[in-house]
């Protein structure tokens, strides 16, 4: 089985196509009511520790060390069982990575969708490509 993980913005309308919908941030995107924002799970614990995020700050000069530091946070044995956990919960080939950050290049679901796709793909689902 083919796993595709996508990410989008929890401002952007939600589609038939997005398949397995997670918000993936630790706090609730500001402006967007429950009802408004159509997702499967919220796996905040998925996202970056409190002390990361805030350190970070969405500064485009602290991405590198981010990213490093955010993945050996992912590769952890606590974080690589939760991520199990959500493709198995997705149970469908596509899962939509929500997220509320304005930086559609510097973010941490990027990071996140990549991690999802390396466990998937231990677990013997190996990542499709759109297109």
């Amino acid at each position: 089985m083919k796993i595709q993980v996508d990410i989008k913005r929890a401002y952007d309308k939600a589609q038939q196509g997005d398949g397995y919908r997670v918000l993936v941030d630790r706090l609730w995107p500001r402006g967007v009511s429950k009802e408004e924002l159509h997702y499967d799970a919220w796996c905040k614990d998925l996202a970056p520790s409190p002390a990361l995020r805030k350190w970070f700050g969405h500064k485009v000069e602290h991405w590198d060390q981010f990213r490093d530091e955010y993945e050996t946070e992912l590769r952890s044995k606590e974080q690589e069982q939760r991520m199990r956990q959500l493709v198995q919960d997705a149970g469908a080939s596509h899962i939509t990575l929500v997220y509320g950050a304005r930086d559609t290049e510097h973010n941490h679901a990027i990071i996140l969708a990549a991690e999802i796709e390396r466990v998937a793909r231990h677990m013997g689902k190996t990542p499709r490509k759109q297109g």
